[in-house]
């Protein structure tokens, strides 16, 4: 029977394609605009969702992934969520690899959907909620452990360049296309760095002019070189105090941007509050770079809202 134009084939066609919109409560009475992209939108309630079907895509193009192999990959909880749905369509089996330190809600959804979750234990000094780069380094130890023993795929979001692909091919084009190409700069929250890498470097194509941000939590800025005196920190999902990040490219850094937990907490509460934007940490953190960027020249900026507040509920983000 064939489809209707209007019928998708599957759940992995729904990725991408998210809109656009301008935060007016925020700014009200300031002279400019921030224009936020709703990631949390994607099936997955995050921008990973996008990488995962990337990285996945690759791999079977490029031969490097078998009919019904393992496909491993340690997470935050968002790129597994997007690779249990890609891999849960596709028929590949899937390892998600996680610190416990990371909201329960995540572990629970990628388990529903299928995935196999392995937590780890944090290191003694660490603080639930709060996971360092010593914490990811024990996840990264058990990825690779259990990539050997399952003669397992590894969907490497901080080495893969399909992490940046998806963000240069896709989200880039979108905001392009959805703005005419009319914004002054971009800020971005990093963790394994693919989309501001891929977003960068297609906005730097299309206008070079463009000013391009990395944000970073306070306690924790080697991206702009300075000590961390706190790796431990709240914004989820990034800021893991690694200084070399194979996907970003210094030269298309603009600056980077400091933002503590506590800026990124009430930031979100207020895109929840007066604009009805229901986000999470990295989200917060990433309105608040782009504010700071507004007392500045740059009138026009586009942020990424990266995941939904629904996987923050367990957490003192939602008073």
């Amino acid at each position: 029977m064939a489809r209707s134009e209007g019928i998708l084939a599957s759940i992995v066609e729904a990725i991408g394609e998210t809109p656009l919109v301008e935060l007016s409560r925020l700014t009200r009475g300031l002279d400019g605009r921030i224009l936020a992209k709703l990631e949390y939108l994607n099936p997955g309630f995050s921008k990973k969702d996008r990488i995962a079907r990337q990285i996945i895509e690759d791999a079977e193009a490029q031969g490097a992934l078998r009919p019904g192999q393992t496909v491993v990959e340690l997470t935050s909880g968002n790129t597994g969520t997007g690779l249990a749905i890609v891999c849960g369509v596709k028929g590949y089996p899937f390892v998600a690899v996680m610190s416990r330190g990371n909201s329960p809600e995540r572990a629970r959804m990628m388990s529903a959907l299928g995935a196999e979750v392995v937590l780890v234990d944090q290191l003694p000094e660490s603080r639930s909620g709060q996971v360092s780069g010593g914490d990811l380094e024990l996840v990264e130890r058990e990825a690779q452990r259990i990539v050997k023993e399952r003669n397992a795929f590894r969907a490497d979001q901080f080495r893969l360049e399909g992490n940046a692909r998806a963000h240069y091919l896709h989200t880039a084009q979108e905001i392009i296309r959805q703005t005419n190409g009319d914004f002054d700069a971009f800020c971005d929250f990093v963790g394994s760095g693919g989309s501001f890498a891929g977003c960068a470097a297609a906005f730097k194509e299309h206008n070079p002019g463009i000013q391009c941000f990395v944000v970073e939590p306070a306690s924790a800025a080697v991206l702009a070189g300075k000590p961390v005196t706190q790796a431990s920190h709240r914004i989820q999902g990034g800021g893991y105090s690694m200084p070399q990040l194979p996907l970003l490219r210094r030269e298309h850094m603009d600056g980077c941007i400091q933002v503590s937990d506590e800026e990124a907490m009430r930031m979100a509460r207020r895109l929840a509050k007066e604009e009805g934007i229901f986000a999470g940490f990295s989200s917060g953190a990433n309105v608040a770079a782009a504010l700071r960027l507004l007392e500045t020249t740059r009138k026009t900026v586009v942020v990424l809202l990266n995941d939904s507040g629904l996987k923050y509920l367990s957490t003192d983000l939602w008073e």
